[in-house]
């Protein structure tokens, strides 16, 4: 399977490690502020996306998870490793982009998710 081109491009990446956000400035001039919660949560790993026909999965308790690093991969996403030891999920830009334009409605998904199969933000 091909990857989807590159739609936008970061202009600026910056870890603001005791407010727990990644914050993103993208070419066009959006800017996004993205809490480590739904980085983590919203994972493009297999173990959060899941495997085949196994669907995506809800990965609860991580209210206070935090990011440790942000590493460059090659000249197309980010790896982010998260204090829970997380660190397989490469973020693309086209993805980085889509979580901020998109932020309140992936996370009331997520929220929905979590209330639907009795699970917490709680650790």
């Amino acid at each position: 399977m091909e990857a989807e081109p590159t739609r936008r491009w970061p202009v600026e990446i910056r870890l603001k490690s005791a407010e727990k956000v990644l914050e993103v400035d993208f070419d066009d001039g959006a800017r996004f502020a993205l809490p480590a919660e739904l980085l983590r949560v919203e994972s493009p790993s297999a173990e959060v996306q899941g495997h085949g026909a196994g669907g995506k999965k809800t990965i609860a308790g991580r209210r206070h998870v935090g990011i440790v690093t942000v590493e460059p991969v090659g000249n197309y996403a980010i790896r982010i490793v998260f204090d829970d030891l997380h660190d397989t999920g490469l973020f693309s830009w086209n993805t980085l982009y889509d979580l901020g334009a998109g932020r309140e409605a992936v996370w009331r998904a997520y929220l929905d998710r979590l209330e639907k199969e009795g699970l917490s933000r709680d650790p």
